[in-house]
């Protein structure tokens, strides 16, 4: 049977992602890709799966785009309250556990996993990794996604208790990129939030910067390098 060339294009629209988040002596970092996918098709190359739910608690979402949203939107809302009524921004955990409740009473229908990260005056930099089903599990280090398989023995290897942030974002811009080469569902840039005691700084690593790994062969003659060049040629074929 011949494959329905618009089957990709109307499927749902999923982020066969890469999500990470690690702590760090002083805070913690996110880090993400950036594909979203319809079944093959890329619908966006560039998406923000970084998402701010307070001034100093973040989340990294995977899974089903639409599910992964709504949960970040209710609780967002929920801890805007939350500030309001106590006067004081709510903590890691508060937000942690909200994200849990929303995800376990609706396993049934939800499919996403969120990783959520930051930072408070009280327990300092925390990770707490929610998969599919509303577990909550707190860890120095999570990683989440279809891209995640790839990294469990990396982790294993070069996670270490007591980095700086140098050392912290390193680790997870290349494991991004990792899976990045491996994962045909992960793909694009790589976006990282640091949240620490002094606030939120986000970066930015484009794909032609990020490191190449065994059997990836390097761009040659892309509409980038067309469009970088002082005497524009067509492509060749």
């Amino acid at each position: 049977m011949d494959r329905d060339a618009t089957a990709d294009v109307n499927a749902p629209h999923s982020m066969g992602t890469t999500i990470v988040g690690v702590t760090y002596n002083g805070g913690v970092i996110l880090g993400a890709d950036s594909r979203t996918s319809t079944g093959l098709y890329v619908a966006n190359r560039a998406s923000d799966k970084i998402t701010q739910l307070t001034d100093n608690v973040y989340i990294c979402r995977s899974g089903s785009a639409a599910d992964s949203q709504i949960v970040s939107d209710y609780v967002r809302y929920f801890l805007h309250q939350h500030t309001i009524q106590l006067g004081q921004p709510a903590t890691v955990k508060v937000a942690a556990n909200l994200v849990r409740l929303l995800a376990y009473n609706n396993k049934n229908m939800l499919q996403t996993g969120i990783i959520v990260g930051g930072w408070d005056k009280y327990e300092g930099g925390k990770i707490y990794g929610i998969p599919l089903g509303g577990t909550i599990l707190e860890q120095p280090f999570a990683i989440g996604g279809s891209g995640s398989s790839y990294l469990y023995g990396f982790f294993d290897q070069a996670w270490k208790d007591g980095m700086t942030k140098e050392e912290a974002e390193q680790l997870v811009v290349k494991a991004v990129s990792l899976a990045i080469a491996r994962d045909g569902a992960s793909g694009g840039v790589v976006r990282t939030v640091t949240i620490n005691s002094e606030g939120v700084t986000r970066n930015f690593y484009p794909g032609d910067q990020l490191p190449l790994w065994h059997d990836e062969v390097e761009a040659h003659n892309s509409l980038l390098d067309i469009l970088n060049a002082s005497n524009p040629e067509p492509m060749s074929t």
